[in-house]
């Protein structure tokens, strides 16, 4: 059976009513592919004014770029000093966000122009961020969610649980639809998490994505969300992926 791109909360919500439920399963369709830069690290992927933001990592490389998705061109890009490796972004009202991974520091720049703003001191590793509209919320590659100001005071935390059981290593994350979706690290494994309590009602499964053919030692890990709001368009990539992809979701049977 295939859903629309933009699934209902209410498809989610029989899992979110106790441990025992079963976690509703689905696998990744792509209806679209795009370029994507195979120097690209992807770290955090999200849709903002109909624009794609995508931040990268590593040290000596990491970056935050504005991608024109048709074409995978990168249109503007800031390049971060090489002590630092860049993690998640987003953006929450008139800033831009910007986590880095051990170096504990969170960036902020103005939205309109990416002027630097400021910066804050982080207490834990940077991984995955997105925003509900109201509060930035992170991971830390545990299996705890952060709900934080945008100023990183900490508002509440949820330990994310999949069958009952703590799920670690939650990486890059995008709000969708009242819900959080979180690439679950070094596995072609998505899930869709319940934000009131952290419960996982859904996993989408993205085994072969990305084909062998256009795999190469360079080619990592699955990792990179993106909503467009504008369209209800959902779209995943990865670590030196050479593609974008628009995707679908199936319910597996």
């Amino acid at each position: 059976m295939i859903f629309g791109l933009l699934l209902p909360a209410a498809l989610f919500l029989a899992a979110g009513t106790g441990c025992s439920a079963k976690v509703k399963e689905y696998r990744a369709e792509a209806v679209a592919e795009y370029l994507h830069d195979t120097g690209a690290y992807t770290q955090g992927l999200f849709f903002s004014g109909g624009r794609l933001y995508e931040s990268t990592g590593q040290f000596g490389e990491s970056s935050l770029r504005i991608v024109d998705v048709e074409s995978g061109r990168v249109e503007r890009q800031l390049d971060f000093n090489s002590k630092y490796f860049v993690e998640g972004s987003v953006i929450l009202g008139d800033k831009l966000y910007v986590l880095t991974w051990t170096n504990r520091v969170a960036y902020v720049y103005d939205a309109a122009t990416l002027e630097y703003v400021g910066a804050y001191s982080y207490p834990r590793d940077g991984w995955g961020l997105t925003t509900d509209g109201k509060s930035l919320i992170a991971s830390d590659g545990s299996s705890r969610l952060y709900f934080l100001t945008p100023e990183f005071q900490l508002e509440r935390s949820v330990n994310v649980k999949m069958d009952g059981r703590p799920l670690r290593n939650l990486n890059e994350l995008e709000w969708i639809d009242g819900r959080i979706w979180a690439n679950v690290y070094l596995t072609d494994m998505i899930v869709v998490i319940n934000p009131a309590d952290g419960t996982v009602e859904a996993s989408v499964d993205c085994t072969g994505l990305l084909p062998r053919s256009l795999r190469t030692p360079d080619t990592d890990v699955l990792n990179g969300i993106a909503l467009d709001p504008a369209t209800g368009k959902i779209y995943l990539t990865g670590k030196y992926w050479p593609r974008l992809y628009e995707v679908k979701l199936a319910e597996k049977r």
